[in-house]
């Protein structure tokens, strides 16, 4: 089994052993056969977040493949409660909240990948992130050979971190998700809008609320304009999303850039960037690494960097992207002359945002 073929970024070695499981208990044997065995395990859901080494994974790899949600409650006074299996799609899952005006979900619309991994990177996006919305995180620890089950407040979650993050080494995890439970109020009003473009699209004030459904619709549109809604015809979609996080600084570091820089206020009296702003004006372009004709799309000249196989997404600098039979050494090499980049244009270290297997930059 080829991981590029499991991937979103469509780059990978082969994995030594390969299993599929559907139902929990089928996770759960196949973890403990790996662990029993003394052999590195990797955890794959839709692929949408990790970078895998050329060399494959000498290991098992798991994917999980687990399917369905059940409402554990529903009143006007809790809202929903409601169960879903880790391999579910998330996009297919917020689609069904929408349809069945479970609130809150909707801003998240379009983000690849499955459930269980949610919870693993806080995923967020256009203000919203699930730790705003998730009751519980039902796991089996690795540790403990047992079933273990966070609430909120146990998972330690930040921006784009958690404790299962925290304690995940190259793609394997201490603990491996089974379920999460989401707690959503009733309604067929949004959450209320906090990302000012999103905001604008509506027609409405930043705070204030949009019908679900229309905010699902306009979601969509902005993550597709952007490359950020999975098509395979698409190569701008052939990608991990965004590969930076967006780094949080001290305020002096903040104060060191040229006022026009995006600033967003963090917690502990930090100050959150915008990576996409410092990779542009760090001088990497829509498009940079791809060649025509001796140059880059954007104009760059072509230094050889993947040879035009791997670059930006011609449609957002946040992306890195599979052009066409690009390895994962293309797609960090690209990554490595943008983070080197910025470091030297504004002394700002970039962080990868997927997980990187047998690899780094």
């Amino acid at each position: 089994m080829l991981l590029s073929s499991l991937t979103t970024l469509g780059v990978g070695g082969p994995a030594r052993n390969y299993v599929e499981a559907a139902a929990e208990a089928e996770i759960v044997a196949a973890v403990r056969a790996a662990d029993d065995a003394g052999e590195p395990l990797l955890i794959v859901g839709g692929g949408s977040n990790l970078v895998i080494s050329d060399d494959g994974f000498d290991g098992t790899v798991l994917k999980i493949a687990s399917q369905g949600f059940a409402v554990n409650a529903e009143d006007s006074c809790g809202g929903a409660s409601v169960v879903v299996q880790a391999g579910h799609d998330w996009d297919d899952f917020v689609h069904q909240s929408v349809l069945h005006a479970w609130s809150g979900l909707e801003a998240l619309s379009g983000i690849p990948g499955r459930t269980g991994a949610t919870p693993v990177q806080n995923v967020g996006a256009y203000g919203t992130d699930v730790a705003q919305t998730i009751a519980a995180v039902r796991t089996w620890d690795r540790a403990k050979n047992a079933v273990q089950t966070f609430t909120n407040s146990e998972l330690n979650f930040g921006y784009r971190d958690s404790l299962i993050k925290q304690t995940t080494v190259n793609g394997s995890p201490r603990y491996v998700v089974l379920t999460v439970e989401f707690q959503l109020p009733l309604g067929r009003m949004s959450a209320p809008v906090k990302y000012a473009e999103l905001a604008r699209r509506l027609g409405v004030d930043v705070g204030m609320r949009a019908n679900s459904l229309e905010l699902r619709r306009t979601v969509l549109e902005l993550r597709a304009s952007k490359g950020m809604v999975l098509d395979p015809c698409d190569r701008d979609t052939w990608s991990t999303g965004s590969f930076f996080t967006n780094p949080i600084v001290t305020a002096a570091e903040a104060d060191a850039l040229p006022a026009g820089a995006p600033r967003f206020p963090a917690s502990g009296g930090q100050t959150k960037l915008s990576a996409a702003w410092l990779i542009e004006h760090a001088g990497f372009s829509k498009g940079y690494g791809l060649a025509v004709e001796g140059q880059t799309a954007e104009g760059h000249s072509d230094d050889g960097v993947a040879s035009g196989r791997a670059a930006l997404s011609t449609k957002h600098t946040l992306a890195v992207t599979n052009r066409g039979g690009a390895s994962a050494e293309d797609v960090l090499a690209v990554a490595r002359e943008v983070r080197a980049g910025v470091v030297r244009q504004f002394g700002i270290t970039l962080h990868p945002e997927p997980v990187l297997v047998g690899c780094q930059l």
